[in-house]
C-alpha cells in the first residue's frame, strides 16, 4: 500500500485550517499519509502547521520541493522509495521537480478544490 504525500499550504491547510473535506476524503484511505511543506519554524505556526492528524515533513527551505533533492532528502530520511509514494501538490513546478524523480503525482489545483479528481487519481494509485 503507497504511503499518500500530501501537499500542506493551500491544499491540505488553507487559512491556517484543515481542508475539512479533504481530511475526510484522505480518510477513507487506510494508506499512511504524510505532509510535505517547505515551512521553517516561523512558517509552521504562520501557515498553521502545529497540530496536524498526519506526520509533516519539512526541509525548512534547505531545498525547497520545486529541487528534486527535496524528494531525494526525504526518501532517505524516511526510508521510502518513489514507487512507494503518490504525492498531490498544488505548486505546478513541485509536481514537476517529483515527476522528474518518478514519484506518481497530481497537480492538484487549489483553486478549483476538486476533490472528486483527487479521489479517482488516488484511487486510480493505490496499489499500482
Amino acid at each position: 500500500m503507497k504511503t499518500i504525500l500530501v501537499d500542506a499550504v493551500n491544499t491540505f491547510v488553507v487559512d491556517g485550517k484543515i481542508n475539512q473535506e479533504m481530511y475526510e476524503l484522505l480518510e477513507t484511505f487506510p494508506n499512511k499519509k504524510i505532509i510535505l511543506t517547505n515551512a521553517n519554524d516561523e512558517q509552521m505556526k504562520e501557515f498553521g502547521l502545529e497540530d496536524l492528524p498526519y506526520e509533516l515533513f519539512t526541509l525548512k527551505h534547505n531545498p525547497d520541493k520545486v529541487d528534486p533533492e527535496y524528494f531525494n532528502a526525504m526518501f532517505e530520511q524516511l526510508n521510502l522509495k518513489p514507487e512507494e509514494v503518490v504525492y498531490f501538490e498544488h505548486n505546478e513546478d513541485a509536481v514537476k521537480s517529483a515527476k522528474s524523480i518518478g514519484i506518481n503525482t497530481y497537480h492538484y489545483d487549489k483553486d478549483k478544490r476538486d476533490l472528486d479528481a483527487l479521489k479517482v487519481f488516488l484511487s486510480n494509485s493505490d496499489n499500482k
